[in-house]
């Protein structure tokens, strides 16, 4: 996410970092690039003047100059300006209101709308304990009316039905009176979306606001649009009340130029971002904590919060209790840190959120996806329990017959029992005191080990907080 903007801004930024003095001259070159990198990232003009500005007169003042670190004075600038120009907090949605609390969804059509409107429901069932019915308001396209009833069965949100025969505000009309009398907490209401913003696009949804009045009306926007996409939701705030943006499809915006520009030009908070397409890859938009990523210093906090909602704990209790006692990993405990991390993301969603990550090869992220978890998990599977136990049994025959059931060759597994091994080993120590920094230099010491050129993906030391 934002992978080009971050490696441009992170080098720029290094440049500066940790000189004694920073002059006028060497303020202004930086500035420079930094505007480069902005523009290259299809970040408005607007916003990118406005930003440079702002750091420009706060590093040329005494904030920088007095300082006794000025380069790390200097970054600790753009990163504020970068956190308030993206909003500032994150901006929760405003349900206090009578049940049920009716949240609109607009939008261009191929945005993600419908699937955002089911990621939504989601998040509100099981992060919010909400009771949750969804519609679709979209008499345009009969294929989305039955997405949106395919994705609530998958997610467990009921699904009120309508069709293309019906007027939009008889749908959500009829909608809202079911929710009542069902007692739900939150209805979303789908809509029709267009190619291209056109009047009579706006007038039916100008009308179908009126007369549902929700408590939240919500913009979903695909981020790979760049600036596009701050120019289209300024288009949809003047001619509806918009409380907020979703922009979706971030995972795979390299740029980021819409993340910058939206909150600027439409004067909105973006509230949720899209983070792939998996139904609960929608999380809260946290200015701080993107801030943070496009800056290369990760973003620990989303990783700590996902891991709570995610990881299996029963699992994890187990394992700690069985590493305290002195047993050892086996291969089953192993397949289980594979689930685990697959269920994260895979290396890359996990990568993506750590500090340090800027220097990683381009092509790194390819070649960290679950395939190769998925070749390993296999491996693990064609071995007998006893195999697993105790690895160190295995002997040619014994691997030539796990490769044949496995589909791969004997230096996979050859690779996966030395992996395992590191593995181990760090397991031990994070068993013992002081474990976790033990363990994080020791996943710097597993260079070269992973599968597809995966080994150099911790940054040198494995503890590194700031690539600058």
């Amino acid at each position: 996410m934002f992978e080009n903007l971050t490696e441009r801004l992170s080098q720029t930024l290094k440049n500066v970092t940790g000189k004694a003095k920073l002059s006028e001259d060497n303020i202004k070159d930086t500035l420079r690039e930094v505007r480069m990198a902005l523009l290259e990232a299809d970040v408005a003009l607007p916003v990118v003047r406005e930003f440079i500005s702002r750091i420009k007169e706060r590093a040329i003042g005494q904030e920088v100059q007095s300082s006794l670190s000025p380069g790390q004075a200097f970054v600790k600038i753009v990163q504020a300006e970068l956190i308030e120009v993206m909003g500032a907090a994150n901006d929760e949605l405003n349900l206090a209101t009578q049940p049920p609390a009716v949240i609109l969804m607009a939008g261009l059509q191929g945005a993600g709308k419908t699937t955002s409107v089911a990621k939504l429901s989601k998040f509100l069932k099981e992060r919010h304990k909400k009771k949750v019915l969804v519609v679709s308001a979209d008499v345009y396209r009969p294929a989305a009316i039955k997405q949106l009833e395919t994705l609530a069965g998958e997610v467990g949100v009921e699904f009120f039905p309508s069709d293309i025969q019906q007027k939009p505000v008889d749908i959500a009309n009829a909608a809202i009176q079911e929710a009542r009398i069902g007692h739900y907490d939150v209805l979303i209401v789908d809509t029709a979306g267009r190619l291209h913003i056109d009047g009579e696009m706006m007038e039916e949804i100008q009308s179908l606001h009126s007369a549902i009045n929700p408590v939240e009306t919500l913009f979903v926007v695909d981020a790979m649009t760049g600036q596009d996409a701050a120019n289209t939701a300024k288009a949809f705030g003047d001619a509806l009340p918009l409380t907020g943006v979703i922009l979706t499809k971030a995972d795979g915006d390299a740029r980021g130029g819409a993340a910058l520009s939206v909150r600027h030009i439409t004067g909105k908070p973006i509230k949720f971002i899209g983070v792939g397409e998996k139904i609960d890859a929608l999380d809260p938009f946290h200015p701080d904590r993107i801030a943070s990523r496009i800056l290369g210093m990760g973003d620990v906090l989303s990783l700590i919060e996902e891991a709570e909602q995610k990881l299996d704990k029963k699992k994890a209790d187990k394992l700690a209790t069985k590493l305290k006692k002195g047993k050892g990993f086996d291969l089953e405990d192993f397949r289980d840190q594979l689930q685990q991390m697959k269920k994260m993301g895979g290396l890359a969603g996990v990568m993506d959120k750590l500090p340090g990550m800027p220097g990683m090869p381009a092509n790194m992220p390819g070649q960290m996806d679950n395939k190769i978890f998925v070749q390993m998990e296999a491996i693990i599977n064609s071995m007998t329990p006893a195999e697993r136990a105790n690895p160190d049994i295995m002997n040619g025959s014994r691997k030539k017959r796990i490769a044949a059931g496995s589909g791969t060759q004997i230096q996979d597994i050859n690779r996966l029992i030395k992996q395992h091994k590191q593995m181990s080993k760090m397991m031990k120590k994070v068993s013992k005191k002081g474990g976790m920094s033990k363990l994080m230099r020791g996943l710097g010491g597993m260079k070269g080990q992973m599968p597809g050129g995966m080994g150099g993906m911790m940054p040198p030391g494995g503890g590194k907080k700031f690539p600058f």
